[in-house]
């Protein structure tokens, strides 16, 4: 299997190597090769992706990716969005689980106002928000399938504000009763706040871009921030896995970075693949250290990136010389 790495900008160096290093440990036939894009190739040659670095992801079986700093130059759009766009990674898949809840945000990954059809005048700034039935079809069907084997499905919009809400849910409604799927709806801004006070109460969630991007970080505070979740962006032919959190910059290079959404991600690397046995052993280290109180700081403890890391590796390891 080949596997592209982009270990990206800001604390991306630091958290992405130790996903790596695992999936070295548990998978040794795993092919790795580096792709750079992002803001610190920007700086060094002028460009932050080009369509040779897209048709070298292309090559991959699946991608992990590093957070990546969109340069801060008007004619530059954002890169991970493009990236989505041209390998067509329709569905961002984002789980978060914990005590008694085990949701799984189904977000559009490739439409609405992440699309990239924007105008900025002297007075006035536009983004054009725009769904299609292809694509909201597409999104309910993955999602559908996802809950087919769990309990329930819930549909997040603004249909009450928005007209193209009202599309995007009546698609929605239309495709959970074609696949006689459990669904109920909810608005948006309602759903924010009752995933935290009920997450029990939820499952599979299937939204909108932006909504999904906002209601998938709102979901971190559940299970302790935005250095634990992973996520999945799965297309029909392609798959990257990445953090949920972004680049960090401002505590980059200080061994303060939670590498434990790295390591996440990369254990969905492997169940996407097939392997859900090595995915499990990974989040099973994790779990392990996590219960010996090894923790890093966001989490209370006083362990940097390097140490935590190395333990986590030492303890799936151990755990591989018990299977």
């Amino acid at each position: 299997m080949k596997v592209a790495v982009v270990e990206g900008d800001g604390i991306g160096p630091e958290v992405i190597p130790p996903a790596c290093r695992l999936l070295e440990v548990i998978r040794p036939d795993i092919e790795f090769f580096p792709v750079e894009v992002g803001y610190g190739r920007w700086v060094r040659s002028g460009e932050a992706v080009t369509d040779e670095d897209i048709s070298l992801l292309a090559s991959a079986d699946a991608i992990l990716f590093g957070a990546v700093t969109t340069p801060p130059d008007p004619g530059y759009k954002s890169v991970i969005v493009r990236i989505r766009k041209e390998l067509d990674l329709y569905a961002n898949i984002r789980p978060v689980w914990g005590e008694g809840f085990d949701i799984i945000v189904v977000r559009e990954n490739t439409e609405g106002l992440y699309s990239g059809i924007e105008k900025i005048e002297a007075d006035s700034a536009c983004t054009l928000r725009c769904l299609t039935r292809k694509g909201s079809e597409r999104i309910a069907r993955h999602a559908c399938k996802l809950a087919g084997s769990r309990r329930n499905l819930t549909i997040g919009h603004k249909a009450n504000v928005l007209k193209s809400d009202v599309f995007f849910r009546d698609i929605c409604i239309g495709v959970a009763r074609e696949h006689l799927v459990s669904f109920r709806e909810c608005y948006i801004d309602s759903l924010c706040l009752d995933v935290l006070m009920h997450p029990e109460r939820y499952d599979i969630i299937v939204t909108t871009n932006m909504f999904g991007d906002i209601l998938s970080d709102v979901t971190a505070y559940l299970v302790g921030g935005l250095g634990l979740l992973p996520s999945g962006n799965i297309g029909d032919g392609h798959a990257l896995f990445e953090p949920v959190h972004g680049s960090a910059p401002d505590i980059a290079g200080s061994d303060t970075a939670n590498p434990i959404a790295a390591m996440r991600s990369a254990a969905m690397l492997l169940a996407f693949t097939g392997d859900e046995e090595s995915s499990g052993l990974i989040e099973q280290a994790v779990k392990n250290t996590l219960a010996c109180g090894i923790r890093t700081r966001d989490l209370g403890g006083t362990c940097g990136t390097k140490d935590f890391s190395k333990k986590v590796c030492n303890e799936l390891i151990a755990l591989l010389k018990c299977v």
